[in-house]
């Protein structure tokens, strides 16, 4: 698995965003909702991270993209 930053996955109903990607570490942002960022920021091993995406799937940007754009025109 290659990981970079800004990569977004997707486990269940939770989407993990890499923030900052460094040799030994990530510091990722746990979502709820693509639309509204709004989450937690955590600091973890590569090895804990991916161990933690056991089973997610990598959402491609457009997909991300255009998701957040339907949710806010629903909204406005």
């Amino acid at each position: 698995m290659k990981l970079e930053q800004g990569q977004i996955w997707q486990q269940g109903e939770q989407y993990f965003r890499i923030v900052k990607w460094a040799r030994m570490s990530i510091e990722y942002k746990v979502m709820k909702d693509l639309a509204s960022k709004e989450g937690s920021v955590h600091q973890v091993t590569k090895k804990e991270f991916c161990r933690l995406l056991k089973g997610a799937v990598l959402v491609q940007p457009e997909k991300a993209a255009a998701d957040t754009l339907e949710i806010l025109i629903e909204e406005a």
